[in-house]
């Protein structure tokens, strides 16, 4: 899926381009969908990531215990003396040179080497890309451009190649994220997403963690059907999963794992 990440994050970052080159000033201050960041906000998150993934700032002398939330939130904070045209800038300085920092992961001896990445859990290099992926996707067709977002702008439709990168990183981080998730799903459910990019996957309680594997296995209770590009939206609880899903089977066993899901 790695690859398959590069490719639609490179797709992503000529949106983004397309899209924060014609912001006027009024639309920068706009609330964005990503709560409490405004338009301007959300572009210093995604610039900032950038500048870290080229220009990485040095190390602190004792080292930053923090979740991964609250480590981008000190990125932002960072920017806010910044004009909206610094942070425009920041964005198109580096937004290509991390794509090219990211491509040069998807080879070895990078690809393969794990790191931590904070709260989020451990994963090989190359999956990065697909965490960028998922981070503009989101941060793009969910918080940014209307009808969930604040700006009114045409871009292609979504598809697979824009989407299913974006699913496979949350479907790879949901055992990793949250710690204790398994103590809220008392039996496997299924998970369907329908669509571009969509897919099965059966999620099943393993202790105080969960495993998510491809197709549906026997002795599910329960089915959680959606469209992919809204699981995006309340995976990551923008939303109320209720406004998205069809559960048939066992819905009390499906909504108490589904109320705790968050991924980041």
């Amino acid at each position: 899926m790695s690859k398959a990440g590069l490719a639609a994050l490179e797709i992503a970052v000529q949106e983004v381009k397309t899209v924060i080159s014609t912001l006027t000033e009024e639309e920068w201050s706009r609330p964005s969908g990503c709560k409490g960041w405004t338009v301007r906000d959300l572009v210093a998150h995604m610039s900032s990531n950038y500048k870290e993934t080229v220009d990485p700032s040095p190390a602190p002398a004792e080292p930053i215990n923090l979740p991964a939330e609250r480590m981008m939130d000190m990125l932002v904070d960072m920017r806010d003396g910044w004009t909206n045209q610094q942070i425009l800038d920041e964005y198109l300085t580096f937004a290509d040179q991390a794509v090219a920092v990211l491509a040069s992961m998807q080879e070895e001896p990078l690809a393969s080497t794990v790191i931590p990445l904070a709260d989020l859990g451990s994963y090989p290099m190359n999956q990065l890309a697909d965490a960028y992926a998922f981070d503009h996707y989101c941060h793009l067709r969910i918080d940014l451009l209307a009808p969930d977002g604040p700006i009114e702008r045409k871009l292609p439709n979504a598809d697979a190649t824009r989407l299913a990168p974006a699913i496979g990183w949350m479907i790879t981080g949901m055992p990793q994220m949250q710690a204790d998730l398994g103590r809220t799903l008392s039996a496997p459910i299924t998970l369907t997403l329908t669509g571009p990019g969509g897919g099965v996957w059966t999620i099943a309680p393993a202790g105080a963690d969960i495993t998510v594997t491809p197709g549906k296995t026997p002795g599910t209770v329960a089915d959680v059907s959606s469209n992919g590009h809204s699981f995006i939206n309340w995976g990551t609880q923008r939303s109320d999963w209720r406004e998205h899903c069809k559960v048939t089977g066992d819905e009390p066993v499906a909504a108490q794992f589904l109320d705790a899901l968050n991924i980041i």
